[in-house]
This record gives C-alpha cells, sequence and structure tokens, in this order.
C-alpha cells in the first residue's frame, strides 16, 4: 500500500503512518524471540505472545537481539479496555470463523484488527476499505486485461486482491467497515469462510481451484451506527463470531490513553508539547459526560448527535497542542481545548451547538468557581457559536 511505498522510497520519519508491524517492529521481534508457547499452524506467535504484544509485558524487559545489539525491550500496552475481549478475539482467529468487531465509531475496532494481523501473519496491510462503490473483484481477484486479451486467462494476468493473496499466503485479512459495502460483495466471502477454497473458473477445473493455507482468516470490523445501510444476512452472520468494543468506562485509564497517544502523534509530527495532567483530565471528563448524557455530580445535560469516542478526544488534544506550539506558548492550555471541541461536536449536526453551549453554561460554570483549569475553560466559551 501507499505506507509501504513510502518507506521503501524514503525513511521512515517521512511516513506520515507507518504500518503497525513497522511502528513496533522491535517489541514483536522482543516477543519472538522469547517465545517459547506452541504456534496455530500459520501463526508467527503464539496466542500468548500476541496477547502480550497488545496487552504488555506489565514493565517487564524481555532480553533479545536487535540489529546486531542484546536490548532489554518492555513491552507497551496498546488497547485499553476489556482484555478478556482480546482473549476471545484471538481464540476466534484459531478457529473456523471469521471475527467481526462491532461497536460504535472510534472505539480502536480498527487499532485492534491492525494490531492482531501484525502479531499473527505479519501483515496489517493485507485490507479491503469497504465503501458503498467496493466491488467483488476488489475483494477477491481482478484481471490485467491487456495481457488477458494478448495470452489469456493465466497466473501472470491474474491481479491478487486481498482475499486471494491471503488464501495463498496464509495471512489474515482486513475487512473495515463491512456494512458500507453492498450485500452482493459481503455475501461473496460465505464461501470463502465455509469452505475455505476460492474458485477461479477462467482458469480451469483444477487449475482454478484455491484452497486457503493454514493462518488465513478474515478480521472485518462495522460501526454500529451503520446499522441498516446493508445489512449482514444471516447466512454470512454465521460465519463470523461479533464482539462488541466498548467506550473506555474507567476515566483513568482513556486520559492515560490520551496522553499516550498524543505523545506519540506529537513525537511523529516533531514538535514538543508540556501537557498538564489537569488539562487531559478535564478533556476526558467533558468526553465522558457527553457521552454518558450525565456527569459525575449527577446533572442531566444533552447527548450531542456526534460520537464523543476516544479517538474524537485524542485528535481535540493533539489538535490543541499543535495550536500550543505554532500559535502559542508551547503549554497546552483549556482555552485550546475548548477551541478544538467545536470540530468534534458540530461535525454531525449544528444544532450541537445549543447542547454544547447549555453545558458550559450549567456544568462548566460550576466547576470554574473551585478550579482554575476548568475557569479558563469557561472563559473560552464565547468561541462557542
Amino acid at each position: 500500500m501507499g505506507e509501504e511505498g513510502g518507506i521503501l522510497m524514503g525513511t521512515m520519519s517521512n511516513v506520515l503512518r507507518a504500518a503497525v508491524e513497522n511502528i513496533w517492529a522491535q517489541e514483536l521481534a522482543a516477543l519472538r524471540a522469547n517465545d517459547v508457547g506452541s504456534k496455530p499452524p500459520g501463526w508467527l506467535m503464539s496466542p500468548k505472545a500476541v496477547r502480550q504484544f497488545i496487552l504488555g509485558s506489565n514493565e517487564k524487559a524481555l532480553t533479545h537481539e536487535w540489529e546486531g545489539q542484546t536490548l532489554k525491550t518492555v513491552i507497551t500496552k496498546k488497547f485499553y479496555g476489556d482484555d478478556l475481549l482480546i482473549d476471545r478475539c484471538i481464540v476466534t482467529l484459531m478457529g473456523n470463523r471469521g471475527l467481526l468487531l462491532v461497536g460504535e465509531p472510534g472505539t480502536a475496532k480498527s487499532m485492534l484488527s491492525e494490531l492482531l494481523a501484525a502479531a499473527i501473519s505479519g501483515v496489517s496491510t493485507n485490507t479491503i476499505q469497504g465503501t458503498a462503490g467496493t466491488t467483488e473483484d476488489q475483494v477477491k481477484y481482478s484481471w490485467n486485461y491487456a495481457l488477458l486479451l494478448s495470452e489469456g486467462p493465466s497466473l501472470r494476468s491474474l491481479v491478487p486482491a486481498p482475499i486471494f493473496t491471503g488464501m495463498t499466503k496464509g495471512s489474515l485479512v482486513r475487512f473495515e467497515e463491512l456494512t458500507r459495502c453492498a450485500s452482493e460483495v459481503q455475501d461473496a466471502l460465505i464461501s470463502v469462510l465455509s469452505d475455505k477454497v476460492l474458485l477461479i473458473p477462467e482458469l480451469g477445473d483444477t487449475a482454478g481451484v484455491f484452497h486457503a493455507q493454514k493462518g488465513f482468516n478474515i478480521i472485518a470490523t462495522a460501526n454500529l451506527r451503520d446499522r441498516g445501510v446493508n445489512e449482514i444476512s444471516s447466512a454470512l452472520k454465521r460465519r463470523f463470531n461479533f464482539e462488541t468494543v466498548q467506550p473506555i468506562a474507567d476515566k483513568e485509564l482513556e486520559i492515560a490513553l490520551v496522553k499516550q497517544q498524543t505523545q506519540q502523534l506529537l513525537k511523529e509530527a516533531e514538535t514538543e508539547v508540556q501537557m498538564e495532567q489537569e488539562v487531559i483530565e478535564l478533556l476526558v471528563t467533558t468526553f465522558q459526560d457527553l457521552r454518558l448524557g450525565k456527569t459525575m455530580e449527577g446533572t442531566v445535560v444533552e447527548r450531542p448527535s456526534s460520537v464523543m469516542s476516544t479517538a474524537e478526544a485524542i485528535a481535540v488534544n493533539f489538535s490543541a497542542c499543535l495550536e500550543a506550539a505554532y500559535f502559542g506558548s508551547g503549554q497546552l492550555e483549556s482555552s485550546q481545548i475548548a477551541k478544538q471541541l467545536l470540530g468534534t461536536v458540530l461535525k454531525d449536526n449544528p444544532e450541537d451547538a445549543k447542547k454544547l453551549k447549555h453545558y458550559f453554561d450549567v456544568v462548566v460554570k460550576v466547576r470554574a468557581k473551585q478550579n482554575r483549569f476548568w475557569k479558563e475553560y469557561y472563559e473560552a466559551r464565547k468561541w462557542l457559536p
């Protein structure tokens, strides 16, 4: 994909977003060097090592060789939420059914599928991006029509799509936004998941039969807000295990994740910003209040139409940090959070501006009397429409 091309043509520092297997290459190497567990056929790591890659090593350092040196590497926690969900996902991918991650937008479904694919197959970029315009040949295979006309159907004239690549190489396929695709495109997965066979009639009865190699499976994602756009058929549902990725309920965990992810984004942007813990806590508290429709004091507030997810909180915090770096003092301030919040809350419905203003007038105003960060936040309400 484009990310890989950027890595080959330039340096890693020039890539806007590297593949997961490149970002965490050192940790993956450490885990593989210390992996003594049994590996399912076609997997690069044992299930326990896959779990540790996603959930971290609890500050325990793993000794391994890396680029000619002996290093001690701590495996970082990359997914914050239900640890048992990770166990169920890994078990599903060892079986005959595909894995379908469902949930509200911004709950890290795509990130989780990337992490699983990178750990199990070593590649996270064998991906189908589901849209209303996705066609079956973009899912399975297509043809180089110049070669097809001159030589006829052959493997040389066949252009592999992610399903063909995953089946023949024995690797995972990621299918993003499954419910955005038309029903006939979704149902093209039924025979692949049930029989584990891909038929290409143009190549003949024998040459056109491709059996999936061990290690092949599909990780799909779907947003609950897209339910009803293209409902998954009951036949396809039976080929998947459904796992719901919930928003982070624990405020301390969400604060830690927002801070960690923002620091990573700032590092990639080669920008330094000082972040007060109280400002990040203010941001996360706002998101949890508006997400739940109720504050920790028990005040009921109207929930905006927009998704107040952790991913959106990270985006708001990162934008505020960039404003602080290039238009401010280099210190993240509550007022900058308030300004950047508008781009998230007003995304779906202009009427949400009234709900946000009400939140500031009823909730933030009270907290402003007790805390200077909330006071600065409340004073920034002048930026609200």
